[in-house]
């Protein structure tokens, strides 16, 4: 069938509306009509080369709609269903068996080889442009089109009275964000936290973390309004980074350091500083994307105190655990992610990043036309 699609040419070129074309779903696949896709860093960084997508291609990965057909062998969705699209996994590796679906072991195939990666449609794309193959399925979707073919066990159904054109963030950024707060750091009672950049995800951790039992909740950020914005959703501190030193403004707050720092930049100065403020048997949590081949050190002496240092891919857990859970807390007024966002069209792409670059919205959703 015939539908529009965002197409990216080739790295740093612009996103342009194109027809193109879909095939059926095959076997364990779903159609999906895409209602609205969440714009992410990640489509950014991709675009600039950060991520081995092959060019040209689709890009989005926040996207939720509802099912249109369905594939031989579906059981899990049915049309008609309103569905988030999560990540996929293969679902057979020793991490997915274990339950750790964010971390199967052909994660890079399944977001970025540009075509599907399991089944007996393997190695192939459902997107085609004048008969030729057009590279797809980024993280599984490719949502940045008014159409998709996903796996079925990748998809999320939520309530038939869930606004699904809001939803979208859930399936990356916000998720990520929390999911690093509530699934991998699992922070105990009276425990304090740094989140250095409160943009989207910073801003969920931050929900997510006045969701639990940490007492002091401290939000570093370069802007004063983003930081504003942090004491509303929860922080219990803030510190400008450009005004205050971050290690000398942790121990006035806390008398001494942190239990755990979450790095939701991907800028390697800010990841070694906020390094300091962690103490002995606390723990470093890596979320941002920083470019490709970025290093960054660390003191031994202090890391071998018993400091941890994990990474944290979009949240960790499973999405039919992390998403549903989410949407509760959110219509129970205790994430309200719906205060970040943004509508734009379709064709308005280049605006919303440019807004979410600026620090003028915190998170652009698209809206797909019907």
């Amino acid at each position: 069938m015939k539908i529009t699609a965002l197409v990216v040419e080739e790295k740093d070129a612009p996103f342009t509306v194109q027809e193109v074309d879909l095939a059926e779903p095959g076997r364990g696949e779903v159609r999906l009509k895409i209602v609205a896709a969440g714009v992410c860093h990640t489509d950014a960084i991709t675009r600039e080369g950060d991520m081995p997508m092959p060019f040209p291609s689709i890009l989005g990965h926040e996207g939720a709609g509802v099912v249109e057909a369905i594939g031989e062998g579906v059981t899990q969705v049915a049309v008609g269903d309103k569905v988030i699209i999560g990540w996929p996994s293969c679902g057979e590796c020793r991490n997915c068996m274990d339950g750790e679906p964010r971390y199967c072991l052909r994660t890079g195939e399944a977001l970025v080889s540009g075509r599907r990666f399991k089944g007996e449609q393997a190695g192939t794309s459902a997107y085609s442009r004048d008969g030729v193959e057009l590279n797809g399925h980024f993280f599984g979707q490719s949502s940045f089109a008014t159409h998709s073919i996903v796996s079925a066990d990748a998809l999320v159904v939520v309530p038939a009275n869930t606004p699904v054109e809001l939803m979208g963030p859930l399936a990356c950024g916000l998720a990520t964000g929390a999911g690093a707060v509530l699934n991998e750091a699992k922070p105990g009672l009276g425990d304090s936290i740094l989140v250095a950049g409160v943009g989207a995800v910073g801003l969920a951790a931050i929900m997510a973390a006045r969701n639990s039992g940490v007492t002091k909740i401290i939000a570093v950020d370069l802007h004063d309004s983003r930081l504003e914005l942090a004491k509303e959703f929860g922080a219990t501190h803030t510190v400008n980074s450009g005004q205050r030193d971050v290690v000398e403004a942790v121990a006035e707050i806390t008398g001494s350091t942190v239990d755990y720092a979450f790095d939701c930049t991907g800028v390697i100065p800010v990841i070694e500083k906020i390094a300091e403020c962690v103490g002995m048997l606390g723990t470093l949590v890596l979320i941002g994307g920083a470019p490709a081949g970025a290093s960054f050190s660390l003191d031994h002496l202090t890391t071998l105190w018993g400091k941890r240092v994990i990474g944290v891919l979009g949240g960790g857990g499973r999405s039919g655990q992390l998403i549903p859970a989410l949407i509760e807390l959110y219509e129970q007024g205790r994430f309200p992610f719906d205060k970040l966002v943004k509508f734009y069209e379709m064709d308005q792409i280049e605006e919303a990043l440019a807004d979410s670059k600026s620090g003028a919205v915190i998170k652009p959703i698209l809206r797909m036309p019907a």
